[in-house]
Formats: C-alpha cells, structure tokens, sequence
C-alpha cells in the first residue's frame, strides 16, 4: 500500500472545524435568515448554504486561492497576497464581514506557522502586523497548503468544505437541527463544492469579490438585528 499524499494531513489539520480561528461565532448572514423565517428548517437551512458557496465562497475564498497559488508559482508571492489581501477587504462591504475575514485570517496565519515552515508566510503575517495587509483566512491558508505541496484544486476543496462544515455546525446549534440532519446537510454539498472548484478555474480577476445582493444585505442588516447568537 502506497503512503498517503504528504499534503493530506497538514490540509486536513487546516480542514477540521474545531480549528480555533473563531468560525463558530460566525453565521456570514444565515441567522439575518433564520430571524426572518426564511432559513428555519434542515431544507432551508441546505438551500442557503448552497447559494453562499456558489455566490460568496467560489468568487471569494476559493477565486482567491486560485490567484494566490498562481502568484506563488510565478514567485510573486508576498506582494501579490498583500494585494489581492486589500482587493478581499475592499469588495467586503458588510462591516462584521471583513471584521471577521481579518480576525480569521491572523488566527489562520498563527495557525499555519505551526503546521509548516514557511518564509512566504511568515512575510504575509508580518505585512498584517504593520497594518499593509488586513489578513484573510482564503490567503493564509493557500500559503500553507502550497508549502505543503497540496493541488490548488485540492486547497479549495478542502476550504470550501471546511467552511461549509463549520457553518453546518452552526446551524445545529442556533436552527436548530439535528447532528444527523447536519451530516446530511454535509453529504449535500459534495456535488456543490465540486462545481465551485471548476467554476474557480473559468473566473477571472474581475469576478473576485462577486457577491449576489441578497447575501450582502442580509450580512449588512445583521449587525443592527435585536437579538443574536453570531458575530455576523
């Protein structure tokens, strides 16, 4: 029997949805959703999902996995990543949106220098601290699954699925639904996720940061809801 990719345990570190980089405080818009009625059930709750990762995640997190193993290949990297970094802050217009993408994305970027040593990252953490770059998870965890020599096609997967994964496990808890009905939610999303990896290939640099309206303004009217479970 063959050894298993040396990427694979470093990505599935990265993957787990207990990895401490505050996901769980996080519904990106589902409870405005849930507040109005319109997510309140396992069903409702996997059509929502399935439009967040064909309409926020493929031209956000995982179209900027994509530019960001491309400037990495082409030895761009730190410039690059601190540029496609303040394009992902500027095109998030919710404000707990891109308080959350860059408080994720220092956690991730102190996560990553345990799971592997990386010069790359290392300068990306430190363009964080002096304030040229706000941090993204997306960016940060590309940097350690490249190091780790994952497929770009593999990171994203892994991503997309780690973030669906975690938002499931909010839903459980704030709909709520059951572990099993989770689990379903999960299985649901394979077909989705595989889509998004190809949709990633055909984007290009103006579709990063695509985001339909409704998700938006959802993640726009939760900062001002009465009452709430999540940070966003």
């Amino acid at each position: 029997m063959g050894a298993s990719p040396a990427y694979l345990l470093p990505l599935l570190q990265l993957s787990d949805s207990a990895l401490p980089t505050g996901g769980f405080s996080h519904s990106f818009g589902m409870e405005t959703y849930l507040a109005t009625g319109v997510v309140h059930d396992e069903v409702t709750f996997a059509q929502w999902l399935h439009v967040y990762i064909a309409r926020q995640l493929t031209c956000c997190d995982g179209l900027a996995i994509r530019f960001a193993y491309e400037a990495l290949d082409g030895g761009r990297g730190v410039d690059e990543l601190v540029r496609l970094d303040r394009e992902l802050a500027a095109q998030a217009l919710p404000r707990q949106v891109r308080t959350a993408a860059s408080t994720m994305g220092r956690r991730m970027a102190d996560i990553g220098e345990t799971v592997c040593d990386s010069e790359v990252l290392a300068r990306y953490r430190a363009a964080i601290d002096d304030g040229r770059a706000a941090g993204h998870p997306a960016l940060a965890y590309a940097v350690v699954a490249h190091a780790s020599g994952a497929p770009a096609d593999a990171a994203i997967e892994a991503f997309l699925f780690a973030t669906a994964s975690s938002l499931t496990q909010n839903a459980v808890r704030g709909i709520p639904i059951g572990q099993n009905a989770g689990q379903r939610v999960q299985r649901g999303v394979y077909p989705v996720i595989a889509t998004a990896v190809v949709e990633t290939r055909r984007l290009t640099r103006d579709d990063l940061g695509a985001v339909a309206p409704g998700l938006e303004i959802a993640q726009m009217r939760h900062e001002r809801q009465r009452a709430r479970m999540f940070m966003s």
